[in-house]
C-alpha cells in the first residue's frame, strides 16, 4: 500500500501582506514536504488564502475597493511570496473559490441535517480583529489581541459545540499526540474542560461570505468557512469523480501546522465539525510559537514585521530557511534579529558547510584533477568518520519526524564539524618531510574521499531544508541533478558508501560568501524599501492585528524553556433560544502532564551544600570570539565542552581582546536557562572574579584540564 502524507499550513488572513511568521509556517511544510517527497511517500502539500469577513469587508471598503478586489490582490501577494522563495505547495487554496464555495454549504447543510445546527439569536460582544466571540459587558477587551469589542445583536445559526465537550476530552485522552506541544494541549484542555457553550455559526451584519444554503441572508461563521478548507481543497463537497477520489486518497491530514494563538480553533471546533460531520479527524495538529522580533528594529510605521524577501534578497532563501529551522525549537517562541541570522550565517553556513566544501571539492580538483579517488584501506580516523555519519542518518530522521528540526540540524552540523576536525588533523594539502610521496598521495586519496563521502551524506540530509545549495554542492561531488535523484527516493536510501571512485566532480562554485559588517544594515535598509512598496501596491497602510508579537510579558519569558503563557478563554456565544434535543454525539475517530511546578523562592542569604551542587560549572574551550554589532560591552563566545558546543555571550567586551581569548580554557555555569540578548541566545555564563572597579578576571587553570570536566 502507499505511503501518503498530507500536510497543511494555516491559510492566511488577507488583511496583511505576508511576512516572516506566515514564511515560517510554510517554509517548515515546504522542508516536511521535500523530505517525505524524496523518501518516496505521496505527499499533498496545501497552502492558502482566508479571504471572507467583516474584518475584510471593512478594510477593503476603507482601501476605496471591493471586497474581492482587495483579497485578490493581497492573495496574489501570498502567491508570488512564496514563488519567489521556492516553496513547492501542492495546492494554494482561496476561500473565494468556487469549489470552496460549494464544500463549504455541503458541510453547513450536512451539520444542519444531522441535527447540530439549529436557528437563534446573540446579543453580546464581538471581536472583528480576531472574528471570534468574547464573553463581557459592552466595552469588554479581546483577551487575545487587546482590541475593544463591539456589542452585536443578530439572528443566528448556531452549531451545538456543547454536545462535544465529553467526544472532545475522550479525543484528548486516548490520541494525546492529537495536539501538540504540550504546552498547547494543556490550554485546550483547560479551554474544554471549562465547559463548552454552543457556537455561533452565521452572521447577518455583513455580506461579504458565504452564503448559508437555503437562507442566504445568513453568511456562514468565517472559521467554519476557513477550516474547511483542508477538506475543500481535496474535493470535499465536489461531484467531479477525480476530485471525491483525491480526498478519499489524502483526508484525512496527517498533521495540520498552526500558529499557536489559533489552536482552540483547530483543536476544539474543527474536530466537533468534523465528528459532527461524521468525518475523520486529522491526525495531527502542531502549533509552532511565535517570533519575537528585536525591539529596537520596531516601529508602528514599519508595521513591526520583516518580509522574507528582505533576507532572500542578501543572504539567500536557503540562509532563510536554515535560521528559521536551526535557530527556533520548533513548538517555542523564538527571536528574529537581523544580527542573529547573520552570525548564523557566517558560523555555520559561511565558516561551516560552506567552506567544508570549498575546501574539498578545490583539493579533489588541485590532487586528483576532480576525479575521486579509490580511498584504499581505512585508518581508525576513517572508520570513525564513517560511523559517525552511519549513526547521524538516523538521528537527524528522528528529529525531523519528531518536528525537532533543531536538534536534527545541530546533529548534521555536529558532521561537519567532525569532518573539518578529521581535515585538520589529517591536513592532505601539507606534506612532512619524513613522508614519502607515495605515502603522502594515498594519505591525500583516502582523507579526499573520505570527506567528500561525508559532505555527500551531509548534502543529502540537509537538502529539505538547503534545497538550493544542496543542488549546488550535489553538482560538484559528481552527483547529477538532485531533483532527479528526490523523484526517485534518494533519501530513503541514503548511506555511507555511495560516492564512487571515478566520479568527476563538477567545477567548484561560490556557496556562502562571508556576510559583511554590513549586511544587517542592508537588510534593514531593504525592509524599509519593501514596507514602502507593499503600502503603495495595496493603496495605503494595511491592518497588521494579525501578526502575533508577543506583548512584553511573553518576550520576558522566552529564556524559560518551560514557561507556559495560557491565553484568557474567550466564550462562544450563548444563544437566547430554545435549544432542540441534540443528537448523541459520535464517538472520537480512531486515528498530560501536569504543567511544571513554581520553583521554590530563591534563598537570598547562607546556602547548603545540597543549594551549591546543583550549580553545575564545566570547564570549556573558547574557539570562536567576536564583537557583536551595536554592542560595545558583549563578546559572542562559541565553546567547546568536548560532547557539545554553545553560544555564551559575556560582557567582557571592554577589558578583553576576541582575538586573545581563542583557545583559552574557562570555566561556565553550563545548567544556567538560556536566555536571549541582542536578538542572540546566550547559553550558559562565564566564571570570573571582579575586581576593584567591576574588571572581570576570567577563571582558568594551569594544569591541562580535559573539556567538559566538571568542578566539583
Amino acid at each position: 500500500m502507499t505511503e501518503r502524507y498530507y500536510l497543511t499550513t494555516p491559510i492566511y488572513y488577507v488583511n496583511a501582506r505576508p511576512h516572516l511568521g506566515h514564511a515560517y509556517s510554510t517554509i517548515v511544510c515546504d522542508a516536511i514536504a521535500r523530505r517525505k517527497r524524496a523518501l518516496g511517500v505521496e505527499t499533498w502539500f496545501l497552502t492558502g488564502t482566508d479571504e471572507h469577513g467583516q474584518k475584510i469587508e471593512r478594510s477593503a471598503k476603507k482601501a476605496g475597493s471591493t471586497p474581492d478586489e482587495f483579497a485578490t490582490k493581497i492573495s496574489a501577494e501570498f502567491s508570488s511570496s512564496w514563488q519567489r522563495l521556492g516553496l513547492t505547495p501542492d495546492d494554494f487554496i482561496r476561500t473565494t473559490e468556487e469549489r470552496h464555495k460549494r464544500g463549504v454549504q455541503k458541510l453547513f447543510a450536512t451539520l444542519r441535517d444531522r441535527g447540530f445546527i439549529y436557528k437563534g439569536s446573540y446579543t453580546g460582544q464581538y471581536c472583528v480583529s480576531d472574528e471570534a466571540y468574547v464573553d463581557g459587558e459592552p466595552g469588554t477587551v479581546c483577551p487575545d489581541c487587546g482590541r475593544v469589542t463591539e456589542t452585536v445583536k443578530e439572528e443566528n445559526y448556531f452549531f451545538k459545540l456543547s454536545a462535544f465537550e465529553k467526544p472532545l476530552l475522550d479525543l484528548y485522552e486516548q490520541h494525546p499526540e492529537f495536539m501538540q506541544p504540550e504546552s498547547v494541549r494543556r490550554e485546550v484542555l483547560s479551554f474544554v474542560r471549562g465547559g463548552l457553550k454552543d457556537l455561533s455559526v452565521s452572521r447577518t451584519s455583513f455580506t461579504w461570505g458565504i452564503p448559508v444554503p437555503g437562507d442566504e441572508k445568513h453568511v456562514v461563521y468565517v472559521w467554519l468557512d476557513a477550516l474547511a478548507n483542508y477538506i475543500t481543497a481535496l474535493g470535499y463537497g465536489s461531484d467531479d469523480a477525480a476530485s471525491k477520489a483525491n480526498f478519499e486518497k489524502f483526508w484525512p491530514a496527517k498533521v495540520h501546522l498552526i500558529g499557536k494563538e489559533i489552536s482552540r480553533f483547530h483543536c476544539v471546533y474543527w474536530p466537533a465539525f468534523l465528528l459532527a460531520a461524521g468525518l475523520p479527524l486529522p491526525l495531527q495538529v502542531r502549533a509552532n510559537g511565535w517570533l519575537l522580533f528585536d525591539q529596537s528594529k520596531m516601529s508602528k510605521s514599519r508595521g513591526n514585521v520583516v518580509r522574507a524577501e528582505s533576507v532572500a534578497d542578501v543572504l539567500g532563501v536557503d540562509a532563510l530557511r536554515y535560521f528559521l529551522l536551526r535557530e527556533i525549537p520548533f513548538g517555542q517562541d523564538g527571536n528574529f534579529s537581523f544580527d542573529a541570522l547573520v552570525q548564523r550565517y557566517n558560523g555555520d553556513l559561511a565558516n561551516g558547510y560552506g567552506n567544508l566544501v570549498s575546501r574539498v571539492v578545490n583539493m579533489m580538483h588541485k590532487f586528483f584533477e576532480g576525479v575521486v579517488p579509490d580511498a584504499g584501506p581505512l585508518t581508525e580516523a576513517e572508520e570513525k568518520l564513517r560511523a559517525t555519519a552511519t549513526a547521524t542518518i538516523p538521528e537527524f530522521n528522528r528529529g525531523f519526524d519528531e518536528f525537532d528540526f533543531s536538534g536534527a540540524l545541530k546533529s548534521v552540523w555536529s558532521l561537519v564539524a567532525d569532518v573539518d576536525g578529521y581535515l585538520t588533523a589529517t591536513a592532505p594539502w601539507k606534506k612532512p618531510a619524513d613522508r614519502s610521496e607515495a605515502d603522502h598521495a594515498a594519505l591525500q586519496a583516502r582523507v579526499l574521499a573520505t570527506a567528500a563521502e561525508a559532505i555527500r551524506v551531509i548534502t543529502g540530509l540537509v537538502y529539505p531544508v538547503l534545497p538550493a545549495s544542496a543542488e549546488i554542492v550535489w553538482r560538484q561531488l559528481g552527483q547529477g541533478e538532485i531533483a532527479d535523484a528526490a523523484k526517485k527516493n534518494f533519501l530513503k536510501c541514503l548511506a555511507w558508501g555511495g560516492l564512487k571512485a571515478g566520479t568527476k566532480f563538477g567545477e567548484p562554485a561560490p556557496l556562502f560568501p562571508r556576510a559583511e559588517k554590513d549586511t544587517a544594515e542592508r537588510m534593514e535598509a531593504l525592509e524599509a524599501e519593501n514596507n514602502k512598496s507593499a503600502v503603495e501596491a495595496v493603496g495605503g497602510p494595511i491592518e497588521m492585528d494579525d501578526v502575533k508579537v508577543a506583548p512584553a510579558e511573553v518576550a520576558k519569558k522566552i529564556a524559560e524553556p518551560d514557561a507556559t503563557v495560557v491565553a484568557a478563554k474567550p466564550a462562544a456565544p450563548a444563544p437566547e433560544a430554545t435549544v432542540p434535543a441534540t443528537p448523541a454525539a459520535p464517538a472520537p475517530a480512531a486515528t498530560d502532564a501536569a504543567a511544571p511546578a513554581a520553583p521554590a523562592a530563591e534563598e537570598k542569604t547562607l546556602i547548603t551544600i545540597d543549594d551549591f551542587v546543583k550549580v553545575e560549572l564545566r570547564v570549556a574551550q573558547i574557539i570562536v570570539a567576536e564583537r557583536i554589532p551595536k554592542a560595545d560591552k558583549l563578546l559572542r563566545l562559541e565553546v567547546d565542552l568536548g560532547d557539545e558546543k554553545r553560544q555564551i555571550l559575556a560582557g567582557i567586551a571592554q577589558y578583553y581582546e576576541p582575538e586573545k581569548l581563542i583557545g583559552r580554557k574557562i570555566v561556565i555555569v553550563a545548567n544556567l536557562a538560556p536566555r536571549t540578548m541582542r536578538g542572540l541566545v546566550s547559553h550558559g555564563m562565564l566564571l570570573a572574579a571582579s575586581l576593584e572597579g567591576g574588571v572581570p578576571v576570567l577563571a582558568g587553570f594551569h594544569e591541562e584540564v580535559p573539556l567538559g570536566a566538571r568542578l566539583k
